[in-house]
């Protein structure tokens, strides 16, 4: 069934960010928390509940921890190739995470200091994860990616501490280690987790890939891993018995794909980093029915 697209001017406004439950340690490029509004009322559609919910792009996993704190869903799988990203979520769904609050809650912040954690060379996968964390709210916007630079002056001119809030790191990493039980972590290409799921009928999958579709650059400068076979995702949505999400920057390449593989599509209002309002496209395999108070754009199928 295909959703038909209009781009009108009659549009609901963003989500304020703020009235989201802030659950990802991560300052993430692309981060998802405009969405969670529109993910929950499209988890409540899927009948029957499902048993398991699937972030293979996970990044800063704020849909897949939502799901998990909101019980959602019986399971959440994440999975995320980056190594340094993945080394984070590796020590806090291992048992260990109050070993990388401890370090998050004595690190003095200082030029010197943070130069010197992003200089070394991690041992192992205790040190990569603190690396990463200091690096994410070290560097500008968050991006992990090579060539990023240091923060300069910063919120309201505190320079690098201006993104260091180390009691509300420790807040949030306690809380995702305590649901650990429910949430599996996997250093894995999403290409390799994907196909797992297309005949489970009792799954939703929540695809976030890095915006290189419609001549997007955005990914190649934000991700370390950028390359992404954007068609097979678009297939796999069309063909899979599960429930599937899909999330992406609005383009006429985007849309034809949308068409092509027989996908409903919403335009969904969200704050660039500018706070300029801007658009996002969300694509699902079945059409769903969202709540009058969301702030997503219903579209109408035929």
């Amino acid at each position: 069934m295909v959703g038909s697209y209009s781009a009108g001017s009659d549009q609901p406004k963003p989500v304020n960010v703020a009235s989201v439950p802030h659950r990802s340690p991560f300052r993430y490029p692309g981060g998802k928390t405009w969405l969670v509004p529109c993910v929950r009322a499209w988890m409540h559609c899927i009948e029957p509940k499902p048993r398991v919910f699937v972030e293979p792009f996970a990044g800063g996993a704020i849909v897949g921890l939502t799901v998990a704190a909101e019980r959602l869903a019986d399971r959440v799988i994440l999975a995320e190739l980056d190594a340094a990203v993945a080394a984070v979520w590796k020590v806090i769904l291992s048992g260990e995470a109050e070993s990388l609050v401890r370090r998050i809650l004595d690190f003095e912040v200082t030029r010197d200091n943070v130069l010197r954690v992003l200089r070394s060379k991690p041992q192992n996968e205790h040190e990569l994860a603190f690396q990463t964390i200091v690096r994410n709210r070290m560097q500008r916007g968050g991006i992990l990616a090579r060539g990023a630079s240091l923060v300069k002056c910063g919120e309201n001119g505190r320079g690098l501490c201006s993104r260091w809030y180390p009691a509300t790191l420790a807040r949030r990493i306690r809380a995702i280690a305590e649901m650990r039980d429910r949430i599996e972590f996997f250093h894995i290409d999403a290409f390799a987790i994907i196909p797992q799921f297309a005949r489970q009928k009792t799954a939703a999958v929540f695809i976030d890939p890095p915006y290189t579709a419609g001549g997007k650059h955005a990914g190649k400068r934000l991700y370390t891993h950028y390359v992404v076979d954007h068609q097979s995702l678009f297939a796999f949505a069309q063909r899979a018995a599960c429930a599937v999400m899909m999330t992406y920057d609005e383009s006429t390449e985007v849309l034809e794909l949308a068409r092509r593989f027989r996908l409903c599509v919403n335009r969904v209002p969200m704050k660039s980093t500018h706070h300029r309002v801007a658009f996002e496209l969300v694509l699902t395999n079945r059409p769903w029915t969202l709540a009058p108070a969301s702030s997503c754009t219903r579209t109408l199928f035929d």
